[in-house]
């Protein structure tokens, strides 16, 4: 098999404490993953790197505002909208689109300096706790890892290089190639075309639940990485499983020997 349940004995040991795997609330099991039959992993951006520190910035740019809010919500609005009108730009210009919109929005001034600050900082995340040795241990498995992300390209080869995953990803696929977001199926598309295996041997790894629900919909066997324990979006999909980190993750891949 891929992977055993020997694998992650060293992963699991330190991680004995971590949240167990759960489902969102009030949503029922989905289809039981034939798990064995995974052959990679292809992850959204968010599950691997943390983007609170940019919006806490903002925040400590403009204390007593919603500019943080308002900015990471119409950042995502923005990519739907644009695919919906034909009117595609890439996450990077979405994204600062997104904050002139927000600031605008609130009557704040944003000098040029305050936006690149913030700009900039979106090229230098770090990985959530977990992610490392989680990673380490689907690598010592032989598990192929993919990024499948909204990310430009630019963006995720500095988030990688700044948290030094250089080594980890086989592919690293942003949607920017297709001019495209996810959910739009043409996204999901590239994750099998470039991994060249079957989509129901490439197990997508979403941090939002609109996320994990299109990649499902898609064919895609989907875990959702949700760590703000949200329910599950009513699109008329579920992730074959849930969990609070990639612990859980690992967790899930290994349990199938269990």
């Amino acid at each position: 098999m891929l992977i055993t349940r020997r694998d992650f004995v060293a992963l699991s040991a330190s991680a004995a404490a971590a949240s167990p795997t759960m489902r969102p609330s009030g949503t029922a099991p989905a289809e039981p993953l034939a798990r064995s039959k995974i052959k990679a992993v292809a992850f959204d951006a968010f599950p691997i790197f943390d983007p609170s520190p940019v919006f806490d910035l903002a925040g400590e740019m403009f204390p007593g505002t919603s500019v943080s809010d308002e900015w990471r919500t119409r950042q995502f609005e923005y990519c739907w909208l644009r695919v919906a009108a034909k009117r595609y730009a890439d996450f990077w210009q979405v994204t600062e689109e997104a904050l002139i919109f927000a600031m605008n929005k609130l009557s704040l001034t944003l000098s040029s300096e305050h936006r690149s600050i913030l700009m900039n900082a979106c090229l230098q995340l770090t990985t959530w706790p977990d992610v490392i040795p989680a990673l380490h241990s689907l690598h010592r498995a032989s598990v192929r890892l993919a990024f499948l992300s909204n990310f430009t390209d630019k963006m995720l080869e500095a988030n990688i290089r700044n948290a030094g995953l250089e080594a980890m990803f086989e592919q690293v696929l942003s949607t920017d190639r297709v001019r495209t977001y996810k959910p739009d199926p043409r996204a999901y598309q590239l994750g099998q075309d470039a991994l060249r295996v079957k989509r129901q041997e490439i197990l997508f790894v979403a941090s939002a639940g609109w996320d994990a629900a299109g990649a499902t919909l898609f064919g895609y066997p989907t875990y959702w990485v949700n760590r703000q324990a949200l329910p599950a979006e009513e699109l008329g999909a579920r992730p074959e499983g849930c969990g609070e980190s990639l612990i859980d993750l690992v967790h899930f891949l290994a349990s199938r020997d269990s």
